[in-house]
C-alpha cells in the first residue's frame, strides 16, 4: 500500500459522491482530508447537482463538473473525462462512492495513488483499498465515509457536515421572500414533500398541508414549499390543499438557491431527502418523516431534528416503490408530525 504522507501529495482529486443528500454527509471527511493536506491543492469532481453544493466551500480548491449525460456519457465520454484529469497531473485520487464507474475514471486518468473502498469489482483500479466488515455494527453515513479515510492514515477533528453559502447568496435569497411579503423577522416553515430516489420514501400531500395549516396557526408562521421540476405536481397538490397562503417554488430555484432559502428557515418539515440533509448541515430545526430508509443510517445529523416513523415489520425496506400498501407512511399521521415539531421547539427553546 502506498502511503500518503500530509507533505507529499501536490494535487489531490476527491470524486464525490452522487446525490445531494450523501455529498452533504460526505462534508466531515472532505474536512478532514483538508486538514490532513494543508498544503495540497484539493479538487472535487462531481455531477451537476452536487458541484454546486461546493461551490464557495472552503475545503475545496476547484470543482470540475461531469456530465454523465452529455460530453461524458458512455465509454467514449469516460475515456474523454480521464483525458481532461490526466492534464491536471493529479498525485493522489481518493474515491468516496462505491461503484464502479467512479473508480475506473482515475484509473484510466493514470492517477498514481488511488484510494478507496474495495466494491464492485474495482479492486484492480486502486492502489490503496478498504474492505470494511461485512457484518460490522451499523453506524451513521457520515462515520462510514470518516471510517474509509482514516483508514488510509488520514487523520482530523473535523465530524461534523459543512455547508455555506455567500453573503449575496443569502441576500438573494432574503429579497426573494421580501417580493412575496415574508419580510426578515417573519417565522417561515419550509416543507419539501419530495423526495428523488423514489415515491417509496414520500409521505401524503393532504398530510403536508395539514401540518403545515396546524403549525402555522401554532406559531404565526409563514410557509414556503420547496421541490424539484418533476415534483411540481405534488406540490401544487399541497398549495391547493392548504387554508393559509403559501409560497410554492418548486421548480422555480438552483441547488444554491435551495439552500440559501433552507438557511433562511425557521422549521423544516421534510421527507428523507437530500434538501433534508442541506437543513441539518444549516442547524435549521426540522422534522423528518422516514419510512422505507434507515434512519439509523441516513437520519439529520444534528441533534435539532426529530424522527418521525413507525415500526413496521417491513421497513425499512430501501426500496424505490412500495411493492404492498405503504405501511411505514400510512402509520404516521399529520397528528404524529405536529407534536413531534412542537416538542423539539420546545426542547430548543430551553
Amino acid at each position: 500500500m502506498k502511503r500518503l504522507n500530509p507533505d507529499t501529495p501536490h494535487r489531490i482529486l476527491i470524486r464525490a459522491v452522487n446525490w445531494i443528500g450523501d455529498a452533504v454527509m460526505t462534508t466531515p471527511a472532505i474536512g478532514v482530508i483538508r486538514q490532513f493536506f494543508p498544503q495540497a491543492e484539493i479538487i472535487l469532481l462531481a455531477n451537476p447537482p452536487v458541484s454546486q453544493v461546493f461551490y464557495h466551500h472552503p475545503w475545496v480548491d476547484r470543482v470540475i463538473t461531469f456530465d454523465r449525460h452529455g460530453m461524458h456519457k458512455g465509454i467514449v465520454g469516460r475515456l474523454r473525462l480521464a483525458r481532461e484529469l490526466r492534464k491536471h497531473s493529479f498525485d493522489a485520487a481518493i474515491i468516496l462512492p462505491n461503484s464502479f464507474d467512479s473508480a475506473l475514471v482515475p484509473f484510466l486518468a493514470g492517477i498514481p495513488v488511488s484510494v478507496g473502498k474495495s466494491s464492485d469489482g474495482r479492486a484492480f483500479t486502486l492502489t490503496n483499498r478498504y474492505h470494511p466488515a461485512k457484518h460490522g455494527a451499523v453506524c451513521h453515513e457520515v462515520e462510514q465515509y470518516l471510517k474509509l479515510i482514516r483508514h488510509f492514515g488520514i487523520s482530523g477533528s473535523i465530524t461534523e457536515p459543512y455547508l455555506c453559502l455567500s453573503t449575496e447568496e443569502e441576500e438573494r435569497a432574503s429579497m426573494l421572500l421580501a417580493e412575496q411579503g415574508i419580510q426578515q423577522d417573519d417565522f417561515v416553515i419550509g416543507i419539501n414533500p419530495g423526495a428523488t430516489y423514489g415515491s417509496a420514501k414520500r409521505w401524503y400531500p393532504e398530510r403536508f398541508a395539514e401540518v403545515a395549516d396546524r403549525l402555522a396557526s401554532l406559531w404565526s408562521a409563514k410557509v414556503v414549499i420547496l421541490g424539484g421540476s418533476g415534483e411540481m405536481e405534488i406540490t401544487s397538490d399541497i398549495e391547493k390543499r392548504m387554508e393559509v397562503t403559501v409560497l410554492n417554488l418548486s421548480g422555480k430555484t438552483t441547488v444554491r438557491e435551495l439552500m440559501a432559502l433552507i438557511k433562511r428557515f425557521n422549521f423544516f418539515v421534510t421527507n428523507d431527502s437530500g434538501p433534508m440533509h442541506i437543513a441539518a448541515a444549516f442547524g435549521v430545526p426540522l422534522a423528518a418523516i422516514f419510512g422505507s430508509t434507515d434512519h439509523a443510517t441516513t437520519s439529520p445529523y444534528t441533534d435539532r431534528a426529530v424522527i418521525v416513523r413507525k415500526e413496521t415489520d417491513c421497513a425499512p425496506c430501501k426500496l424505490r416503490e412500495c411493492p404492498t400498501d405503504h405501511r411505514c407512511m400510512t402509520a404516521v399521521s399529520a397528528t404524529d408530525v405536529v407534536e413531534a415539531a412542537s416538542n423539539l421547539m420546545e426542547r430548543i427553546a430551553v
